[in-house]
C-alpha cells in the first residue's frame, strides 16, 4: 500500500511470517477434512491479529481499516483456514455497538439474512454461515442492532462452500442475545454485508496474487519444445493480463478500506468503495482462474497440486456477502437515483479524496 502505516507495516509482516508458517499443504487439507488449526488460531490471537479493528477498552487493537487491509489480503495469499476476517469484522461491529469482544473465534452472519428481533429474542435462519459451528460466538445485526449470541444457543447444521470451508446454516428460535447495541450509522445495505464484502475483496486480492505468482513460477519450471513456457508470448500476455486484473483487484480493496477509515457515522459514501471492490474482484477472479489453470494444464485440476486451493477460494468468496451482480445492482440504482448530470462530477470526487 502507498503511504502504508508503521502499524500496517507490522501487521503485514507479522501476518505474512505466521501464516507462511502455520498455513501448510498439510494443514489446508486436514482443515478439509475438518481438523481445526488450533496452533494456527493460536499463533494469530496471540499475536493480536484476531481483533485489530475492535477498540483496545473492546478487547482489540483500535487499528484503522486501511491497517488491517493487509491482515485481510495475507489471509486470502495464504489461504487461511480459519475464520480470521469474519472474526475481524465482527470485533468491528461489536466495539461499534459498545459491546466487550469475547475471545476466539467469531461467526459473521450476512446482514442479507432474514432475521427479526421481538421483545429483544432473536429468531430467523441464517445460511451459510461462515465457521458457526466452530466459533464460540454468533454476530448478527438486525435492524441496525448487533447481536452477540452465544453459538450453543442456536441450531446449526454444518455445510461447506466448493473450497471446504465451514458454512453453516444457523436457526435462531427466541434466542436470548448475551449483548446487544446499536450501531447509529447511517447506512443502506446491512452494515455486516457491508464490512463482509470488504474482507472478501481484500481476501479474493491476496487469492489473486498468490494465484499469478503460482502461475509464473510453473511457467519458468515447466519446458516445452526445449524452452520454458514462459518465453511464449501467449503465455506471456495471458499471465500480464491476469496480473494486471488482480493488482486492479487489490487497489480497489485497498480504496474500500480507506473509505471504510473516512466513513466515520456514514457508510453510504464507503458502500460505493466497497461496491466497485467487490465488482471488479469478481470480474478479475475469472480471468486470473481461466489463466492460472490454462498455465498449470491438467497438473493444476489434481488434488495433489496446491494451486485448487486459491483457486477453489476465489470461486467460493466471490459469492459471499454479495456477489458481484449484486453490488453491481448497487452501484446502478444509485447512479440512476443520482441522476446522469451527477455521474462525472461523483466520480471525480471520489478520484480526489
Amino acid at each position: 500500500m502507498t503511504g502504508q502505516s508503521e502499524t500496517a507495516n507490522i501487521l503485514a509482516e507479522t501476518a505474512g511470517r505466521l501464516l507462511e508458517d502455520h498455513v501448510t499443504r498439510e494443514v489446508l487439507g486436514a482443515a478439509e477434512d475438518g481438523v481445526w488449526p488450533e496452533d494456527l488460531w493460536r499463533a494469530l490471537e496471540d499475536n493480536g491479529l484476531t481483533q485489530p479493528l475492535a477498540p483496545e477498552d473492546k478487547g482489540g487493537l483500535g487499528a484503522s481499516f486501511a491497517d488491517a487491509f493487509v491482515i485481510a489480503f495475507a489471509a486470502g495469499r495464504r489461504r487461511a483456514p480459519v475464520p480470521l476476517v469474519e472474526t475481524m469484522a465482527a470485533g468491528w461491529l461489536l466495539g461499534r455497538a459498545g459491546i466487550d469482544v469475547p475471545p476466539g473465534p467469531l461467526a459473521l452472519i450476512d446482514g442479507a439474512a432474514a432475521l427479526t428481533v421481538e421483545d429483544g429474542v432473536l429468531s430467523g435462519v441464517a445460511e451459510s454461515v461462515p465457521w458457526a459451528a466452530r466459533s464460540g460466538h454468533l454476530v448478527a445485526e438486525a435492524d441496525g442492532t448487533v447481536l452477540l449470541v452465544p453459538a450453543g444457543t442456536a441450531a446449526i447444521a454444518p455445510h461447506h462452500n466448493m473450497a471446504g470451508e465451514p458454512r453453516d446454516t444457523v436457526t435462531f428460535d427466541r434466542v436470548n442475545p448475551t449483548a446487544a447495541g446499536a450501531l447509529d450509522l447511517e447506512a443502506t445495505v446491512p452494515v455486516a454485508r457491508t464490512l463482509g464484502a470488504a474482507m472478501r475483496a481484500a481476501q479474493m486480492a491476496g487469492a489473486m496474487e498468490g494465484a499469478v505468482i503460482l502461475a509464473v513460477r510453473h511457467a519458468q519450471d515447466r519446458e516445452q519444445f526445449g524452452r520454458p513456457i514462459a518465453k511464449f508470448q501467449a503465455i506471456q500476455q495471458m499471465l500480464a493480463r491476469a496480473a494486471a486484473r488482480a493488482a486492479q483487484a487489490r487497489a480497489a480493496a485497498e480504496t474500500a478500506f480507506l473509505a471504510l477509515d473516512r466513513a466515520g457515522g456514514d457508510l453510504t459514501g464507503a458502500e460505493w468503495d466497497v461496491a466497485a471492490a467487490k465488482v471488479v474482484a469478481g470480474e478479475a477472479a475469472e480471468i486470473v482462474y481461466d489463466a492460472a489453470h490454462q498455465t498449470h494444464g491438467a497438473i493444476g485440476f489434481t488434488y495433489e497440486h496446491e494451486l485448487h486451493f486459491t483457486t477453489r477460494r476465489l470461486w467460493a468468496w466471490r459469492g459471499e456477502f454479495g456477489a458481484e451482480t449484486f453490488w453491481a445492482q448497487e452501484i446502478g440504482q444509485r447512479v440512476l437515483a443520482r441522476g446522469a448530470g451527477n455521474l462525472w462530477p461523483d466520480l471525480t470526487a471520489r478520484q480526489r479524496r
